[in-house]
This record gives structure tokens, C-alpha cells and sequence, in this order.
């Protein structure tokens, strides 16, 4: 499964909504997803890739790590994982 399929798939959990339902561009926001949700998928997505994410849930917007769109969401992860590759 590829980083795109399996970061959707945790983040379709989260805002329990079907895979097919969550669009590149959408916000969390948009998929109805709290900053609870955001830190669940968040560890989530760092268990599923063995990574560590440069987030900061108490102040995300100081963080490093884009969470503005699904997509910004998915580039990051792939980012990281080449990054640990190197």
C-alpha cells in the first residue's frame, strides 16, 4: 500500500467517513476532524510508518509539519520516510 492509500485510510477512520469521501485539497476541518481526532491520526500515521512527526499538538501552528490539507498531510509523511531512507 502506498503512503497516499494508507495515510486516507487513517484519516477516513478518524472522521468516520468512507475512503472514497476524503478529497486531496480537504482540511481536517472539513472532514470534521477535532484536535483529538488530529493527534489520534497523528499517532497513528507515525505507528503505521515508523516515523516520527514534528508536530506539536498544544501549538500547531509553531509546528513544522503542514497539516492544512490531506495532501500538505501526505507530501510531509513522504518527506519523512525519505529522510529516515537516507
Amino acid at each position: 500500500m502506498d503512503v497516499k492509500s494508507k495515510v486516507v485510510d487513517i484519516i477516513a477512520e478518524q472522521a468516520v467517513l468512507d475512503v472514497e469521501d476524503i478529497k486531496m485539497d480537504a482540511t481536517l476541518d472539513d472532514l470534521g476532524i477535532d484536535s483529538l481526532g488530529l493527534v489520534e491520526s497523528i499517532f497513528a500515521i507515525e505507528e503505521a510508518f515508523d516515523i516520527s512527526i514534528p508536530f506539536n499538538a498544544n501549538e500547531p501552528s509553531e509546528s513544522d509539519f503542514d497539516i492544512s490539507s490531506v495532501q500538505s498531510i501526505v507530501t510531509g509523511i513522504e518527506a519523512l520516510i525519505k529522510e529516515k531512507q537516507a
